[in-house]
């Protein structure tokens, strides 16, 4: 029984220490290529925040069409298809192909979540279609979003999605436990009439914004070095409100005055189908 719960553990920890900070650090010096590019950290966003907004747009106004809401029949078709909906397997499992489909119409490229090629790593992301050029925007981290002052202990408990940004906002990106419930409480409190501020759908297993998966990326090795990069982003005040129910990410308080921090990976070369996404949890520019 012992040898049981010891082996348990062992398979666990191989799996975990891929995103426990302590391991990567006491490893970087393993690890050349990790290391210098922890060293040689660039300090300027890979594509400006217009840029990122201009690739979300383009995306959330394809996945608008693809689920029968223009404009003007926005607010008519989310009272109806919210009074049809009776749960979250309903409502985000009808027809998982659609966010891909208009992923690779809008940005040409498509990903998903699937067993990683680093042993013991677990879940990875890779491309699986299309073709993705230098400089786009990959991948989003969903989940809810502290501010440096903000309570965090509770949901932190034995939970490796947690990102930490420059500034000091933290990002949970767990989608199970005390972490679900408390973003799609916050998803909750944060709409506005018939429009949803917020995606509630990363946390099922098929998200309608495909983009919100990059939690799950794997850190890069010697053997499989960087191909990503993560990058802050605020959303502006300008973001049409009626896509805000792509965005998978909630502010924790509803009383902050700050832009809604979102943190997207972006392409650091040409990737191609079949490639699964490696970023360094080190590298993270403003």
């Amino acid at each position: 029984m012992f040898r049981t719960a010891l082996k348990r553990f062992q398979n666990k920890w191989k799996s975990y220490r891929h995103r426990f900070v302590p391991w990567i650090i006491l490893n970087l010096s393993k690890n050349e290529k990790t290391l210098r590019q922890v060293t040689e950290r660039t300090k300027d966003k890979l594509v400006s925040d217009e840029e990122v907004s201009q690739s979300l747009l383009k995306l959330f106004r394809v996945l608008l069409r693809s689920h029968g809401a223009d404009h003007g029949e926005l607010r008519a078709a989310q009272t109806h298809f919210l009074s049809q909906v009776t749960s979250e397997e309903e409502q985000y499992g009808r027809n998982p192909a659609c966010g891909h489909d208009a992923m690779l119409q809008s940005l040409g490229f498509c990903i998903d979540r699937q067993p990683s090629t680093l042993p013991f790593a677990g879940t990875g992301v890779y491309v699986t279609k299309g073709f993705v050029p230098k400089g786009a925007t990959v991948a989003m981290y969903p989940g809810t979003v502290y501010q440096a002052y903000e309570p965090i202990l509770l949901q932190s408990i034995r939970n490796p999605f947690v990102f930490r940004c420059i500034d000091g906002v933290l990002i949970d990106g767990n989608d199970k436990g005390i972490s679900k419930m408390v973003f799609k409480s916050c998803s909750g409190r944060d709409r506005v009439g018939p429009f949803m501020m917020s995606d509630t759908s990363w946390l099922t297993a098929t998200p309608q914004n495909p983009l919100a998966v990059g939690q799950y990326v794997n850190n890069c090795s010697n053997e499989w070095p960087a191909n990503v990069c993560y990058q802050e982003y605020d959303v502006p005040d300008e973001f049409p409100i009626e896509l805000h129910q792509y965005l998978p990410n909630v502010n924790y308080s509803q009383d902050t005055r700050r832009p809604l921090r979102c943190v997207v990976l972006v392409s650091l070369r040409d990737i191609t189908a079949g490639e699964e996404l490696f970023s360094n949890y080190y590298t993270i520019v403003r």
